[in-house]
């Protein structure tokens, strides 16, 4: 299937500044978003989508392509994120190389940022293809505005070719993924679909629908600051208290060794000083009961500074999310229809738990399974992000193939 403005539209999205802020009370986290999702609304329009929806409680764009047929087909959703992740997001500048060689990229002659081959070997698999690049100094937004582009491709193309027969086709366009709080307000019961896809993976082929459950514990260490002439039996060093309790966490136990359905712990940010130190943890694991024994140990550390040091450390530990999969794996059909779906549109698909999470995690919890599919990019959340516009295609064919698949 062509789609002529594909390459048009996901030049046009990515340049929009959508990156979404953490420390921010508001929804969305940022006003650029409701900018971005406004602008979205518009297009939905011009499509003559139904029930198109800008709820500006939660910031939900949603829409409906209407059934065409009154055969029984499921009601189906495909849903992303327009916020993009905690990284440069001024002047996006994306470079289009067609025909890519193979050969190192020179991202930013000036600044000599390069990706090359050594680091990123997975570039000789787009040998031939129409990359997108960032100019190296900024993200490139492509998670997920890759997979609002191929939705949006694929529901014009429905549209344009009465001849397909499909259900009830919703859409739904959401804020704050990156920060993991979006899906926190989506309402699941007025979306109404039997299952829904979110268009957030990676690489061509990707098929998801097992998510990490996912915990954070942040400490919060009280020392006493004394002047080190005089510090003997006095001071209590957040520093290095905060350092010993680091030290008790299993050393190998941490991203950068762990894979597949490995749980870890990960030191995500910290901030100390002598008299007090903040330190943040995030706990994840796809085995239940060995999530809960990981936030179980998370406290027990802090028990055990407690009785060496005396009562410094306070804790504060939630969930953030579930592994869908516990929820997907008692119904499938979500995952099968997709699975065929990629085997159709001539792709292998690659099925594998994501190392993280979803919107779909929280949906799939809120009553729609909800697996997770490719884009076709890879490297997000940095300089060295890319999309390939031939794998984007071929997400957007996924899409039109799972419109005609999903039949009661």
């Amino acid at each position: 299937m062509k789609y002529e403005t594909m390459l048009e539209r996901f030049l046009g999205y990515v340049n929009f500044k959508t990156r979404s802020d953490a420390a921010s009370t508001t929804i969305p986290s940022t006003p650029e978003q409701k900018d971005f999702l406004r602008m979205l609304k518009e297009q939905l329009e011009e499509l003559n989508l139904s029930d198109i929806e800008l709820n500006e409680e939660n910031w939900f764009l949603t829409a409906t392509l209407p059934a065409n047929t009154d055969k029984p087909y499921d009601k189906i959703g495909f849903i992303s994120h327009v916020d993009t992740a905690d990284f440069n997001v001024e002047g996006i500048n994306p470079q289009v190389i067609e025909n890519y060689d193979g050969e190192d990229i020179v991202l930013n002659k000036e600044l000599n940022v390069v990706m090359s081959k050594a680091e990123f070997p997975n570039l000789s698999n787009y040998k031939g293809l129409t990359l997108i690049t960032t100019d190296g100094t900024t993200l490139l937004g492509a998670d997920d505005k890759a997979g609002i582009t191929e939705i949006v491709e694929a529901i014009k193309y429905l549209s344009e070719h009465p001849e397909i027969e499909h259900g009830d086709i919703r859409i739904a366009f959401g804020p704050d993924e990156e920060i993991g709080r979006g899906a926190d307000h989506f309402d699941a019961k007025g979306f109404a679909t039997d299952y829904a896809f979110t268009m957030d993976g990676g690489v061509l082929g990707e098929l998801e629908y097992e998510s990490f459950n996912a915990a954070q514990i942040t400490y919060k260490i009280t020392g006493v600051s004394v002047h080190p002439g005089t510090a003997k039996g006095k001071m209590k060093n957040a520093n290095t208290i905060a350092a010993e309790l680091a030290s008790l966490f299993p050393e190998k136990e941490v991203p950068e060794h762990t894979e597949g359905y490995e749980g870890f712990y990960l030191l995500h940010n910290m901030q100390a000083r002598i008299e007090e130190a903040e330190m943040v943890y995030i706990i994840r694991d796809h085995d239940k009961e060995k999530f809960e024994a990981r936030k179980k140990f998370a406290e027990e550390v802090a028990t055990k500074i407690n009785e060496k040091y005396g009562n410094v450390v306070e804790y504060e530990l939630f969930d953030q999310y579930y592994n869908m999969g516990d929820v997907i794996k008692k119904d499938k059909r979500c995952v099968d229809v997709a699975e065929q779906a990629i085997k159709n549109v001539g792709v292998t698909p690659i099925i594998i738990p994501i190392r993280g999470g979803t919107d779909g995690s929280k949906i799939s919890y809120m009553g729609i399974p909800t697996p997770n599919i490719f884009v076709g990019g890879e490297n997000f959340h940095g300089q060295y992000e890319f999309s390939c516009l031939e794998h984007m295609e071929k997400a957007a064919d996924t899409i039109v193939e799972i419109a005609k698949l999903a039949k009661k």
